[in-house]
């Protein structure tokens, strides 16, 4: 059974897979030593990279095609292609696939309508998490859809969901609340709320669940519903079957031990550790940790904002939720922040330090991050830790004390 997969869909930076090789090395060179004196003949690898959409851009581009074949030089390690996205794009695996044609994965199963469908091999992989086979999948969904082709990549996830004869829980936060807008009408384009309306009723028909839960704050932010005085949301429009809830009770989903995927996120199988004692209620012990990773700057966008809110809902529901300032993400516990206009509103570096004392929440900074930038953490800021990739590494694959999930949850914002 693969241990761990990774699903990217971005544009990968050198950065980005940098510390992804480091961490692999530590795993094999640490916690798997034995992985390089007996060659692998497992049929699953240790890590599995899904890549779609742009990821796909980095088998080709020289700066970070040296960095796959260092990956693929290590013991355990496979490469799961998109096929109908390195088509679309003309892109060649040449290089690699030529190298290590057993690693590198450019053809994907069929689906039911005869179409490659990547989903499905991502299903094979996301379903082996939990035993018995889990009977439900989650998808967090943060981008709109038209700008951006990741509602097309949810569509077609969400397919091979219906396909493998299981339920589908998605979540549509921050700009991803676009997805349930009534009268969607593009003239090139699949109309996505039309299409998520059918994926619903399909799967109704099936006897399983499709449910489209959406951020009631995100939806205010957007006209999408109100807020009544008692603080329930009030739907004025959106498309069939989405329900708005607070951010509270969507991240009350995430206690389940279901895979719940991203555009970018990964999927960890804990080490178990004897030592290690469940404490606390069952359900607490049970629900997978979240380790979200900033990579985004402070301002400019959402996501830093967004990623803060929602790991303060994770550690809310009993969930142990770390936070890791990685890459541009580090500018967000860096400097003195000074709020400007007439309303001031708490910078994100105060949010921060409010947020530090809540319980089942801790927070982290990347070091080589910020020795990149040139740049030092907030004196200000004690109780987020500065970590290096062993630090990053026991993060990732011990579970956290009285914890017993078989998994973790690895969210990119």
């Amino acid at each position: 059974m693969t241990a761990h997969f990774f699903l990217l869909r971005d544009s990968l930076k050198p950065e980005r897979l940098s510390w992804i090789e480091e961490l692999l090395k530590f795993y094999f060179l640490k916690l798997n030593p034995q992985s390089f004196l007996h060659a692998s003949k497992e049929r699953d690898p240790a890590f599995a990279f899904f890549l779609t959409g742009n990821a796909l851009y980095s088998i080709q581009n020289p700066a970070t095609l040296e960095i796959w074949d260092r990956f693929l030089s290590l013991p355990s390690v496979k490469i799961v292609c998109d096929q109908e996205e390195l088509a679309l794009r003309g892109i060649s695996s040449g290089h690699l696939k030529m190298k290590n044609p057993d690693q590198v994965i450019t053809h994907n199963s069929l689906a039911l309508n005869g179409r490659p469908s990547f989903w499905k091999d991502v299903m094979k992989y996301a379903r082996q998490h939990e035993q018995p086979i889990p009977s439900a999948l989650g998808y967090l969904n943060m981008i709109s859809p038209y700008m951006n082709s990741s509602s097309e990549a949810l569509l077609g996830c969400l397919g091979a969901v219906i396909e493998s004869h299981a339920s589908w829980d998605l979540y549509c936060y921050l700009d991803g609340v676009y997805l349930t807008h009534p009268g969607q009408n593009p003239l090139d384009a699949e109309k996505i709320g039309d299409k998520l309306v059918y994926l619903a009723e399909r799967t109704g028909k099936r006897g399983l669940r499709g449910q489209i839960t959406a951020s009631a704050r995100c939806a205010a932010a957007r006209g999408y519903c109100s807020i009544g005085k008692a603080g329930e949301p009030i739907p004025a429009c959106s498309i069939q079957y989405v329900k708005f809830k607070d951010l509270l009770n969507i991240a009350a989903d995430f206690r389940s031990n279901h895979i719940i995927l991203a555009d970018n996120c990964a999927a960890i199988t804990m080490r178990k550790d004897a030592t290690r004692q469940p404490r606390g209620a069952e359900e607490r012990a049970r629900a997978p940790p979240v380790t979200i990773l900033v990579t985004s700057p402070p301002y400019g966008s959402e996501f830093a904002r967004g990623a803060l809110a929602f790991a303060l809902a994770c550690a809310e529901n009993e969930i142990e939720t770390r936070v890791v300032f990685i890459e541009d993400g580090v500018y967000c516990v860096t400097g003195v922040h000074s709020g400007t206009g007439e309303q001031q509103f708490p910078t994100l570096l105060d949010h921060i330090d409010s947020a530090s004392c809540q319980r089942n929440l801790q927070f982290f900074v990347f070091i080589p991050s910020l020795n990149a930038r040139n740049v030092a953490r907030n004196a200000k800021l004690t109780a987020v830790i500065p970590i290096t990739i062993p630090d990053l590494g026991n993060l990732l694959f011990y579970p956290p004390e009285g914890t017993s999930a078989s998994h973790q949850r690895v969210l990119f914002f």
